[in-house]
């Protein structure tokens, strides 16, 4: 029986003579394994042995399922291909009723689409994606995204055929209960074999073109004529609602502009939304669209009953050696129900009458819920034990890389394991009070370029921005293929949002690399639902988020942040850190690289501060809070002033005065809330002791969050209404932020 599988592609291959066979994959209109099988002999051994046996076992079923069907079992026997559609046929019958099962036991889910994209789903997970599914995090897998979040059954379903032990068929039975490995939209910290965390449409996109990069950025690094070790696709499924959002606008235009030939992205053009058909609200040509951004367009429009139009698509992607592909398949929300073709398929269960005509529409009337065709679980069998040939041989490959080119190998076996080298975090700068006074950024632009010198990993880029950011690797290309995908700066160009979402995916793809991510603080607004996705899925990208405050200056309110840093701190997870000098900058950036699991942003200056601040301490930061002067000796201080960024110089220039004035004055740093509020109470107490109850906070933002640092007594200093254009200094004595205003508030206290 042939089997028509991309799976069969050779893996990462030790000839050269063997690079070239890996395109060749298909024969004619329809995969073949032929010239991969005279390429690799133990290869066909392994088809054999699982395949021997394989036509009977599914007979049976196939007469039962299809006794009607206008051509006969016996004509079909007789032809390869026909027999293995059937078996495919009948395979989506059970994958769609499983979906039925799930979502009427739950009461809750999103059916429609996962019905619509059956077909679609389960080509990928039988007959395309190498995978290994008893080792899912297998570097050289190929990677999917489903932007389409809240189809998430059509891959939990699917994972749960190729025998992902994340999901067993009591954990479809769970869908949507609490704590269970089947959420309502597809979270990669749950469910292992889910790659990225989506529901937000569009995101996937973005995380697609990041996964894509990842691949041809370390491919172009690593690879030898010889010896390739990276070699993966990425496949992405979207929606009508992420062809709206403006996130894949960006991301596709970019994805064209790298030539991500390896990136293939299926468009389900069911033309429905929430609210209705499409036409409410969305007219626009999106095959022409994507086709002016640069990519390889096609369309399928008949995938029900002639699936081999998508393989044939899927042959185009293959061969392209440009374009990213955008595969446009027409389908129908929620296939076989009532609902069918409506709005109405999107969420919810179906009545009971229209469970029995699906059940009866696919010969299905005497199956208990959840059940699977043993047949299905062995046809599903087969990709994975072609995954685990396939990892074989890349172990091989990379052991003969290993060989050959072992410095090379050594810095791609960090990355695998991390990208953190021993002893990284001395090489970032350490700084004296007889250092020139910088911006934070400045100070942020060092500590970059040192650590791209021992971080492998270190990549990423600015929305357009990186002279004002100083987010620039400047020993480093530009990656750009097919000239320097090597290079480890990307320019976005101004797109925030896609920056967010394709660092998300760099992040997720586990190969060592830590991505960077810089625009001005008040365009966090643009990648809000970005960064809070970094946090949820536990990436760990790097925010640098420059032009802090008010104190930016001259370019006024529009540019000037006030209520960002509130919002931004009340992401969970999220390390927002708002360093005061060269010495906090170095701190930030030690914390938020060894936190390879969580996302940090570092908020920095535009206007000079000293490099030391006399009392800071780099090694201080990973507490969040800490001591930088006091001089109340053995007594408790009078006061504390607490600050953050360029207002800590301000707090301690004021306490020196009120000291001169006999006052015992402590100033305390809080560079990281987050961080400071996971210290144990003893520590917290020993910086901000209760007894001490006049405290002053100042930070040039909204003074929201503050008061619980500063407690009930205390004062906050902070911007309660839009900045003002003007220069630094006087923008700031406008708002309140000068040592006199400082000191007054302090006396307030004080004395009264």
């Amino acid at each position: 029986m042939a089997i028509s599988s991309l799976l069969l592609r050779p893996s990462p291959s030790l000839l050269s003579s063997k690079l070239s066979d890996h395109r060749n994959i298909f024969s004619g209109n329809h995969f073949s394994i032929s010239c991969n099988i005279k390429s690799n002999p133990d290869r066909k051994n392994t088809v054999s042995h699982i395949v021997k046996g394989h036509k009977e076992s599914w007979k049976e079923e196939l007469k039962n399922a299809y006794q009607d069907h206008r051509v006969s079992l016996e004509e079909v026997d007789r032809d390869e291909e026909a027999f293995q559609e059937m078996v495919d046929r009948r395979c989506v019958d059970n994958v769609r009723m499983l979906m039925v099962d799930a979502v009427q036991q739950a009461k809750a889910g999103h059916p429609g689409m996962a019905l619509g994209m059956a077909e679609v789903g389960y080509h990928l997970y039988r007959h395309v994606m190498r995978y290994n599914s008893g080792n899912p995090n297998w570097f050289n897998r190929d990677r999917f995204v489903l932007s389409a979040g809240h189809g998430c059954l059509l891959q939990y379903v699917c994972l749960h055929l190729a025998g992902f032990s994340s999901v067993q068929i009591e954990d479809l039975q769970r869908l949507c209960k609490l704590g269970s490995r089947t959420p309502g939209h597809p979270e990669n910290v749950v469910t292992e074999g889910i790659e990225v965390t989506t529901g937000p449409l569009g995101q996937g996109v973005a995380n697609a073109v990041g996964l894509a990069l990842a691949e041809a950025h370390l491919a172009a690094r690593f690879n030898k004529p010889d010896a390739v070790i990276v070699d993966h696709y990425t496949y992405c499924i979207m929606g009508d609602g992420c062809a709206m959002e403006g996130i894949s606008h960006e991301a596709a235009s970019l994805a064209a502009h790298w030539k991500l030939n390896k990136l293939i992205l299926i468009y389900d053009d069911n033309h429905n939304t929430i609210d209705g058909d499409t036409s409410l609200a969305f007219s626009e040509d999106i095959s022409s669209r994507f086709k002016a951004l640069g990519w390889n367009t096609i369309s399928v429009d008949d995938i029900y009953n002639n699936v081999g139009s998508f393989k044939t698509a899927l042959l185009s992607a293959s061969n392209e050696t440009e374009r990213p592909t955008f595969i446009k398949v027409k389908t129908l929300i929620g296939k076989l129900s009532r609902k069918e073709g409506t709005s109405k398929a999107h969420h919810g269960t179906f009545d009971e009458d229209d469970v029995k005509e699906m059940r009866k529409k696919v010969n299905w009337e005497d199956r208990e819920p959840f059940h699977v065709v043993p047949m299905v679980y062995k046809e599903m069998k087969i990709p994975r034990l072609i995954g685990e040939k396939l990892e074989k041989d890349w172990n091989s490959a990379l052991n003969y890389y290993q060989s050959k080119y072992p410095q090379e190998a050594v810095e791609f076996k960090t990355l695998l394991n991390g990208g953190l080298l021993s002893g990284w975090e001395n090489a970032l700068p350490e700084w004296s009070q007889s250092d020139p006074v910088d911006a934070t950024r400045g100070y942020s632009e060092k500590c970059l370029n040192q650590l791209a010198k021992v971080l492998p990993g270190l990549i990423g880029g600015s929305a357009d921005l990186a002279s004002s950011n100083k987010a620039y690797l400047h020993d480093y290309e530009d990656f750009m293929k097919p000239t320097s995908p090597w290079g480890r700066n990307i320019r976005y160009g101004v797109r925030e949002h896609a920056m967010a979402g394709i660092s998300n995916g760099i992040a997720l793809h586990k190969s060592g690399l830590i991505p960077f991510a810089a625009t001005f603080l008040i365009f966090s607004d643009y990648m809000k639902n970005s960064i809070r996705l970094s946090a949820l899925s536990r990436a760990g990208v790097l925010y640098i988020m420059t032009h802090d405050s008010i104190g930016l200056g001259e370019d006024g309110p529009t540019h000037q942040p006030v209520e960002q840093l509130a919002g931004l701190r009340a992401i969970p997870r999220l390390l927002v850190f708002r360093p005061a000098d060269g010495n906090e900058t170095s701190g930030a950036y030690r914390v938020a690289v060894t936190n390879r699991d969580t996302p940090s942003l570092i908020a920095l200056s535009r206007q000079k501060l000293a490099a030391n601040l006399e009392g800071t301490l780099a090694n201080s930061v990973e507490k969040g809070g800490y001591i930088v002067s006091d001089n109340s000796e053995e007594n408790l201080p009078e006061i504390i002033l607490i600050g953050t960024g360029s207002e800590l110089c301000l707090c301690e220039g004021s306490a020196e005065r009120l000291r001169e004035e006999g006052r015992r004055v402590r100033v305390v740093s809080l560079v990281c809330w987050r961080l400071f509020d996971r210290q144990p109470r003893e520590y917290k107490e020993l910086v901000l002791p209760s007894r001490v109850t006049k405290r002053v906070s100042v930070e040039a933002g909204s003074p929201l969050g503050w008061r619980q640092y500063v407690g009930p007594e205390g004062v906050v200093v902070g911007v309660e209404d839009f900045g003002a254009s003007g220069a630094y200094l006087d923008t700031f004595k406008k708002f309140g932020f000068t040592e006199e205003n400082i000191i007054r508030m302090a006396k307030s206290l004080l004395y009264n």
